[in-house]
């Protein structure tokens, strides 16, 4: 199949170019800003029309935010209008589209992990552009599936796992919340679970909603103190409440995903955070 990524440079997309290395099957072609602009209509048309990809996957995302909460035209434009453009050309080149979205779209009031079928109530800029974009893309009639993941990290860009490994590095002494529960999710799992859905469209008539992170469920606290466990690193972790960490937009308290639907829908086992940790720890060690 001949597939097309954009976002290609982010984390989601670097992990599907290195997907792609030892893919044969399949004919990727990966675009950013660079090379094309995603916001815009037109250019959107003429690259799908003279590709014509069987599959289109959107890793691009508007992902700052709390700056996000000072720029909602600009998220929107990524996270909402981008989506709703590539929808519509999806659905006019009769492409399948795999969308990336968030647990962001949820209000973290929870006590127990949520279905694709749970109602959504974000709590933030970014995370009610982004299910903007979701409802883009239901709206659109398109085929595909759309993607939620959460706590997304790699060896590339910046994450919370390569700004912990600096700090541990720097400080003697680091403050991370402790009442933020949730699942780290490594960035080669993802494009793995991507893949898998690409894989198997076929299964896929209509629109699906897939939720998907590593397995388990920690806070950024226990996220931190076991990153500088596996790296030897000397520095503290101390655990704090969210209310003494000062930040523009609204986290969720609780976006542990139910990946039932995935692993059932697919009959796939999902790696343990833990263990996804220890691999990419291993790569950025080692680099």
């Amino acid at each position: 199949m001949k597939i097309v990524v954009f976002g290609a440079n982010g984390q989601l997309g670097r992990k599907l170019r290195d997907y792609s290395a030892n893919c044969a099957k399949h004919q990727f072609i990966f675009t950013d800003i660079e090379e094309l602009d995603i916001t815009n209509p037109s250019a959107v048309n003429d690259f799908i029309q003279q590709q014509q990809p069987e599959v289109m996957i959107n890793c691009a995302a508007y992902t700052a935010v709390d700056k996000a909460e000072t720029e909602p035209e600009l998220a929107d434009k990524i996270n909402h209008k981008a989506v709703e453009i590539l929808a519509r050309t999806a659905t006019k080149y009769n492409s399948f589209f795999v969308h990336v979205s968030t647990d962001y779209v949820f209000d973290g009031r929870a006590c127990q992990p949520y279905t694709e079928n749970d109602t959504t109530g974000p709590i933030s800029i970014y995370g009610s552009t982004k299910l903007a974009g979701e409802q883009a893309f239901t709206d659109s009639g398109c085929k595909g599936a759309i993607v939620r993941t959460a706590w997304l990290y790699s060896e590339y860009g910046n994450n919370f796992v390569k700004t912990m490994l600096r700090f541990g590095k720097e400080k003697e002494l680091l403050t991370v919340v402790f009442d933020q529960i949730g699942t780290p999710t490594y960035a080669g799992d993802l494009a793995e679970a991507i893949m898998t859905i690409v894989d198997n469209k076929e299964q896929i008539p209509g629109q699906e909603i897939f939720h998907f992170s590593n397995e388990g469920a920690i806070s950024w606290y226990d996220f931190a103190t076991t990153i500088m466990e596996l790296s030897a690193l000397k520095c503290k972790v101390l655990p704090i409440l969210s209310s003494q960490y000062k930040v523009l937009a609204n986290r969720p308290n609780y976006s542990v995903f139910d990946k039932s639907k995935y692993k059932n829908y697919f009959a796939k086992e999902i790696p343990y955070w833990k263990k996804s940790l220890e691999v990419c720890l291993h790569i950025l060690l080692n680099q």
